[in-house]
């Protein structure tokens, strides 16, 4: 009787253990934020890495915020990125069979971030040729209004390689005023320009960092070049071969007209739009040895035009004949009073158009930048000009209507 009253009484409770069975709440899965990717050009442990190499950082899910160059002893290489952030490019040109380290970190939305490092050694100097460089933008000038920033390159550039050329040429405005870069057919010449003149006032920084550049397969460039200078005030020139007049305009006024007299039939003056590239109290003009030349001759106050020898002057042997005909070799002859005072008005830089003469002015003759309009400019290029700087396309001409009310297209202009 006592074990079947144990039983009994036992019972409910094994009943009461057949209850549901509640599970803990599970935890939700923590989301994994990725860490942005990084890779770094030159890659690490790179060895005969040009002069002019740049730190290139190819970053997927962030963007860069820090990067620091040391060379080998420890000191800091300043570098500044590029407009489109594609490149860190140091401030001066890296040196011969040298160590540098360049760290880099790049940073998510989310705050995580990734530092990759690369060690790379410079090659030793180049023994191939060098491309002779020259900037015809000099430091702490005033130039006028029409000044392009111009590099002449001897030999000429390939076009093979003018792209890689122009990546290391640097134009920067204050205020800022974009423009392009333009090739002379030849490759003799680089122009640089915005749509239309720089602003009086305007600082313009220029460098050409071509020193150790790989130019093709078989040339350097030669040297890192600098300058800064700034633009003055507007001063035009404009002549007419048919009035034999110079009008000379600033600010867009007309401040004096200047008989002149260009060149004769068989040495004609360009007609286009020059600028003045230099300035020269005295000179001698020597073209023994020069087709239709063979004289020597010295003048005074002589601003020239163009390479092949076109000069504003005074010529007071041709005072007779200014305004009236042409006898010069190919210069425009002023008298010595007006060479003078025309001297202390222009600049460097300073716009002047010629037309109505025999011949038209070639490219490359001179900085012949403004010779063009915008559109046919930017297609010297030899890289992609940015949209808002791409001239607006062509618009269909009008049509025309004829008999019946169907419209046709405007006849092309034909020549001659």
């Amino acid at each position: 009787m006592a074990l079947v009253a144990v039983t009994v009484a036992a019972t409910p409770l094994v009943l009461g253990g057949c209850t549901t069975e509640r599970k803990p709440a599970a935890r939700p899965a923590e989301r994994v934020v990725p860490s942005p990717e990084l890779t770094l050009t030159p890659a690490d442990l790179s060895r005969n890495v040009p002069l002019s190499a740049e730190v290139v950082p190819l970053v997927t899910g962030g963007k860069i915020t820090a990067v620091r160059i040391v060379d080998d002893a420890g000191t800091l290489v300043r570098a500044e990125p590029r407009e489109d952030g594609s490149a860190w490019v140091p401030t001066a040109p890296l040196r011969p069979q040298r160590t540098y380290t360049a760290a880099v970190t790049a940073t998510a939305d989310s705050g995580r971030t990734t530092t990759r490092t690369t060690t790379f050694t410079t090659a030793a100097a180049a023994t191939k040729p060098q491309v002779t460089s020259t900037l015809y933008f000099a430091d702490k000038q005033t130039y006028g209004t029409a000044m392009p920033v111009t590099i002449g390159f001897d030999p000429p550039v390939a076009r093979a390689a003018r792209a890689d050329v122009q990546r290391r040429l640097f134009v920067t405005t204050k205020p800022a005023q974009p423009g392009a870069w333009s090739w002379v057919d030849d490759g003799s010449q680089v122009f640089y320009r915005a749509p239309d003149f720089w602003r009086p006032g305007t600082t313009i920084s220029v460098r050409a960092g071509l020193e150790g550049l790989p130019i093709g397969k078989n040339h350097v460039g030669d040297a890192d070049r600098t300058a800064t200078s700034r633009i003055g005030r507007q001063v035009a020139l404009e002549v007419d071969n048919a009035t034999k007049q110079m009008r000379v305009l600033r600010d867009g006024k007309l401040i004096r007209k200047i008989p002149v007299s260009l060149g004769k039939r068989s040495t004609p003056t360009s007609s286009g739009k020059m600028v003045i590239m230099e300035k020269h109290q005295y000179t001698t003009f020597d073209t023994r040895g020069e087709p239709n030349g063979g004289y020597v001759v010295n003048v005074e106050d002589a601003q020239r035009l163009t390479w092949g020898g076109e000069f504003i002057h005074g010529a007071p042997w041709s005072v007779s004949d200014q305004g009236h005909r042409n006898v010069s070799h190919g210069c425009t002859n002023i008298s010595a009073a007006n060479a003078d005072w025309l001297m202390g008005v222009t600049q460097v830089g300073d716009l002047v158009t010629f037309t109505g003469t025999e011949v038209r002015l070639q490219s490359g003759n001179g900085w012949t930048a403004w010779n063009t309009s915008w559109g046919q400019f930017v297609k010297g290029s030899a890289l992609p000009v940015p949209a808002d700087l791409r001239p607006a396309p062509a618009s269909a001409p009008p049509a025309r209507a004829v008999a019946g009310g169907v419209p046709t297209p405007e006849p092309a202009a034909s020549g001659g």
